[in-house]
């Protein structure tokens, strides 16, 4: 424009006013324009750079509110979770004993699993029903997958409705609306998309542990084998209980002693070690052989979380008291547990009256649930034999101040029995999966005190599985009479898991011969010199 000026100058001189106007309007002209397109650019930008803003804004708060939702895992109440994340992957949160890390996906998005309690009505369920089972464990894999696409659906879902309330409220115009509507769409849709088209199913049986699950695979052995012994063991359960239901009709052809009237039936159990299995079998040793109490001597747990709480719910349906004291597995938490149960006693250093028989216990000074905080080799150090054996000097104290005979004494490490050695008839003690009943080395001038230790009722439960030969289950039933005194008990051993052979051994206790009157006999003269015996008895 200039050099139009210039030539026009040039050719005629000043030029005219006309073409001078002309000129002037020509020049704005193109400074408008170049104004216009510059502002037009950058408002372009600015408005696609507003829109990513408010997309992610609304993808955020969408993930924040809808990425997250409670559902059902098997008997487990559980909670999934998605969140950003470069690496991906899935983590599997079992408080409070730790998390498994999978490598399940790559970026970007992140699945947290985190399981709950345990739901009593479904736990019960798979207790009653042996094959459910096996179809627990079948469903779970369809139950975690359709919780991830619930969870995801819903993740999209409110974060492309959050973004559209956001992007009206912001921009109040419907293209940009449907702008950040179809990104946010885009973006969740495309992450939760990368992550399923790069699922690793193989990624399960290479789980990374954290807290203390780390000493999971030393504890529980060989998963792949564990999981087909069990599967073996679940098929057979019916008939196992089976023949436990017809132990009661062999008692004729077992040693014979006198029932009085009122006799009291007692089952001792001990180290179920969480095996769900075992209440089958305790509900029909309890229905068939009246019994009238269950005493259990700790280990119901094996880590004492408060997932693992739940299991003592099927106390209550044994309809009879349950008298409890607590194992090293068992923490104050699993004792709080088993108290909450309708029917259910737990014993710390007390002394109390049961079905007309009079029982002291105490629970176990130790809470050792792995191999971590339990070493092997440190049940013999000298802090921990004064533990245990200060456990049972505690409760001699306490008996001794009661004032009043004790039938029964409880203590869940038999090394904490030497104490009450002459001060009650009978301990039960159990803690080292396998069944002994030995005399206490007597006190001069006390009673004479028996120990019994029971086996595993629960088959040492998963840790049962690691050998050859899988652990059986143990429990025992014994007989007072109506002078509180014990009769005679039942050994009932239950093949481990894999096997059904139930075996029942009685044994009588022999009361001892009332001591003989000394029968008079004449005097004979003796030398001076010579002492008269003096008679023992």
């Amino acid at each position: 424009m200039d050099r139009r000026r210039n030539d026009i100058r040039t050719a005629g001189g000043e030029s005219p006013p006309a073409v001078r106007r002309v000129l002037a309007a020509l020049d704005a002209g193109v400074r408008v324009a170049r104004a216009v397109l510059t502002s037009v650019g950058v408002r372009r930008t600015g408005v696609a750079l507003a829109i990513m803003a408010v997309t992610v804004t609304g993808i955020v708060i969408g993930v924040l509110l809808g990425g997250r939702m409670q559902t059902d895992i098997g008997p487990f109440r559980a909670e999934m979770a998605i969140t950003p994340s470069v690496s991906g992957g899935t983590t599997v949160t079992i408080p409070p004993l730790g998390a498994l890390q999978l490598d399940s996906h790559a970026g970007p998005a992140h699945l947290s699993v985190r399981l709950g309690s345990l739901d009593q009505r479904r736990t019960e369920a798979l207790i009653d029903d042996p094959a459910s089972i096996s179809r627990a464990s079948q469903s779970a894999v369809t139950d975690v997958t359709n919780g991830v696409i619930r969870v995801g659906v819903r993740t999209v879902a409110v974060s492309v409705l959050a973004t559209l309330i956001l992007s009206a409220l912001v921009f109040r115009r419907a293209r940009r609306v449907a702008w950040a509507g179809t990104l946010a769409l885009a973006i969740t849709g495309g992450s939760l998309g990368i992550a399923a088209l790069s699922f690793r199913p193989d990624s399960i049986e290479e789980p990374r542990y954290e807290g203390l699950l780390v000493n999971a695979p030393a504890i529980v052995g060989d998963a792949r084998r564990i999981a087909d012994d069990y599967g073996r063991y679940a098929e057979q359960l019916q008939r196992m209980v089976g023949n436990v239901s017809q132990l009661y009709t062999t008692v004729s052809t077992l040693p014979v002693f006198d029932q009085e009237q009122g006799t009291v039936r007692i089952l001792h159990v001990s180290d179920l070690h969480l095996n769900p299995t075992v209440w089958p079998v305790v509900r029909t040793l309890v229905e068939q052989f009246k019994i009238d109490m269950v005493i259990d001597t700790g280990d119901i747990t094996d880590w004492g979380s408060e997932p693992e709480a739940s299991f003592v719910g099927s106390i209550g349906l044994l309809k009879v008291p349950y008298v409890f004291i607590r194992g090293n597995h068992d923490s104050a938490a699993t004792a709080a547990a088993v108290d909450r149960q309708p029917n259910a006693v737990v014993l710390d250093n007390q002394v109390i009256t049961v079905a007309g028989l009079t029982i002291a216990g105490i629970g176990d000074p130790r809470f050792t649930p792995d191999k971590e905080t339990s070493p092997s080799g440190s049940g013999s150090s000298p802090q921990t034999v004064s533990q245990v054996t200060g456990a049972g000097e505690k409760l001699a104290s306490t008996i001794r101040a009661a004032g009043r005979p004790v039938d029964i004494a409880l203590v869940h490490d038999p090394a904490s029995a030497g104490a009450l050695s002459g001060l009650v008839p009978l301990v039960l003690a159990g803690h080292t999966h396998n069944r002994e009943v030995r005399e206490l080395p007597q006190v001069p001038g006390a009673m004479a005190t028996q120990l019994q230790v029971q086996g595993s009722t629960g088959g040492a439960g998963l840790r049962g599985l690691e050998g050859d030969k899988p652990t059986p289950l143990a429990m025992s039933v014994l007989y007072f009479d109506q002078q509180r005194a014990l009769q005679a008990y039942d050994d009932i051993q239950l093949g481990g898991t894999g096997e059904a052979q139930v075996n029942l051994e009685r044994h009588v206790v022999e009361k001892p011969e009332p001591p003989t009157p000394a029968t008079p006999t004449p005097a004979t003269p003796t030398p001076p010199s010579t002492p008269t015996p003096t008679p023992t008895g």
